[in-house]
Parts: C-alpha cells; structure tokens; sequence
C-alpha cells in the first residue's frame, strides 16, 4: 500500500468518525449530551446537590442551625457521638456545622442566583437593543458600561453597603448593576455582527419590524453564548457576596452563608478548623462545578461543536488513529 492511499484511508476514516459524531449530535437531546461527559454529569450533580440544600434546607433544618449547644461546643467532625448532625463538627456555640452549611447554601443562593437573573435579563435586552440599531443608542449604552465597569465590583458593593443598610435586597440589586455591562458588551457585539446576515436581509425585506427580528432571529442566536457567560459570571458573584461577608458587610447575623461562616471561623482555625475549611471547601466546589457545566455548554449551544461530545474517547480531537499514526512515522523515516 503507498503513503498516498494510507494517508487517504486514514483521512476518510477521520471524516467518516466526524461525520457519524455530528449525525449522532443532531439527534440527540441535552441530557443525552450531558450523559456523554461524565465530568459535566458529575459538576451537574454537584449543582443540582447545592440547588435542594438551597431550597430544602432552610425550611427543614433552620432551626437546628440556630440551635445552641454548650455541651457539644467544637466538636471535631467526622463523629456521631453527640448526633447525626454533629457529623461535620460543631462551632464555638455549640452549633451544627452540617445544619449551619445546609441553610447557608440557600442564603448564597437567595443572593446569586437573583443578581445573575436580573443582570441577564436587563443587559442582555439592552444589549440587543443597542447593538441591532447601531446609532446613537450604541454609543450611549457603551458610555454607561464605561462608567459602571471603571468602578470595581467588589469596591462599588462595597461603598454602597457601608451608606445604606447590607440586606439580602441591597447585595442583589448592587451586585446586579455592577454586572450588567458584562452582559451588555457581550450581547451588543454579537447582535451587530448578526445586524449584516442574510437571513436579517431577508426578514427586513419581508417588511418585519425591528422588535420582532430581534426577538426570533437575533436572541435565539446571541442566547447560548449569554448562558455561558451567566455560569461564569454565578461564580464571580458568589465569590464577591463571599467577600462582602467576609468583611462584614454582606449577610448579617442571624442569617449564615457561607462567607459569613468563613469570617466567623478564621479565628478558630487553630482550635477548630473546620468551622472555616468546610465551608470555604462548599464555596470552592460549587464555583468549579459551575465553570465546568458553563464550559460544557459553551460547546454543546454551538451547533458547530456539538458532535465532539458524542464522539468516542479514541476518535476526539487530539487521538489520531493507528492508521494516521503509520503515515506519519513512515513521513519521519524518509
């Protein structure tokens, strides 16, 4: 067999394997995909864990985190001898750990979810909007980002907490202003290189008006790619209400999150360490879970990519095939 027909097998049987993955991806559905990355599964699973504590976790263990037991005070984890629910340690109070770290996810939460929500929603729109028109309203609504994206976010959130009072409803709304122009950049770029397609072309001439080319045209592509930066941009803001927490500013006593109960433990950690590792260790993994899922669905939205989560672990991208392999060791020797 020459090196002209071995390169041409090895070339068909790599278009033939890419072929069959974007076949295979066109029929099959998100969770399909989603069961095809077992690392994606598992940072899934992570968030859907943190979503139940969340939402179950305040109304069925609430009164057990605030309970106080002066005979169980910095208990060592890892033992059932006082209760179940003494598994993870007790703090300088006496205080479930477990308990403490279950309801916190919901605080954290109350706090995230909603500022990337609202941030979303209004710097996306927004976004849209300026970049489809390309006029004046593009050059303001690039002004206004400046302006909010020249303050840090942490340091904006900062300075209006210290003046007005630091409730759950405060961190929520300052930590959405402070991230809209994220949105707003992202989605103003992608709606003006879309503004010259074909298809805009088409609907404009068909007499369609602006608002509804945007809304069934522009968004459903642009979408995707604003998910992908919410997943990113969920960690960025539970970091930061961390942060505020853990200077002071951010959730309050009685209510608990995990920043708070990092701020609360850091001066335990040579008697009780665990009152600060576990929950900074709850903050770390749900971050990392969420930039994994966010790159996964970077790649699963995008039509062009998407068969390379169905191809088998031999044929991806970076694995040549035995045949591939022949034809460049028989290049090397002569």
């Amino acid at each position: 067999m020459s090196t002209h027909e071995s390169e041409r097998k090895a070339h068909t049987g790599q278009t033939g394997r890419g072929r069959a993955g974007r076949e295979r991806a066109g029929r099959a559905g998100p969770l399909r995909l989603l069961a095809a990355d077992r690392t994606a599964s598992a940072a899934c699973a992570v968030l859907l864990l943190v979503g139940l504590c969340a939402v179950l976790g305040p109304p069925l263990l609430g009164d057990l985190a605030r309970e106080q037991n002066l005979h169980a005070v910095k208990l060592r984890p890892f033992s059932t001898a006082e209760g179940w629910e003494f598994v993870l340690g007790s703090d300088s109070l006496g205080r479930s750990l477990l308990a403490r770290l279950v309801v916190a996810a919901g605080t954290t939460m109350s706090v995230a979810v909603p500022a990337v929500l609202l941030s979303l929603l209004a710097g996306s729109v927004w976004g849209m909007w300026a970049g489809f028109h390309r006029d004046w309203r593009e050059t303001v609504s690039m002004r206004v980002a400046d302006v909010i994206l020249s303050f840090p976010s942490l340091l904006l959130a900062v300075v209006v907490l210290y003046v007005f009072d630091p409730s759950v409803a405060n961190i929520v709304a300052v930590l959405a202003i402070a991230r809209i122009p994220v949105y707003l950049r992202t989605a103003r770029a992608e709606s003006a290189e879309l503004r010259g397609r074909l298809f805009v072309d088409a609907a404009r001439t068909f007499g369609t008006r602006d608002r509804t080319i945007i809304r069934r045209h522009v968004a459903p592509v642009v979408l995707p790619t604003l998910l992908t930066v919410a997943a990113v941009d969920f960690c960025f803001v539970m970091l930061t209400e961390s942060s505020l927490s853990f200077l002071g500013i951010g959730i309050q006593p009685p209510d608990v999150s995990w920043g708070l109960m990092v701020a609360q433990g850091r001066q335990e950690l040579r008697n009780a360490w665990w009152t600060a590792v576990f929950p900074g260790l709850a903050i770390i993994v749900t971050t990392g879970a969420a930039t994994v899922l966010a790159g996964w669905a970077r790649i699963a939205g995008d039509p062009a990519q998407r068969w390379r989560l169905t191809m088998p672990e031999r044929g991806r991208p970076g694995r040549r095939s035995a045949g591939a392999d022949a034809v460049v060791a028989r290049r090397e020797r002569t």
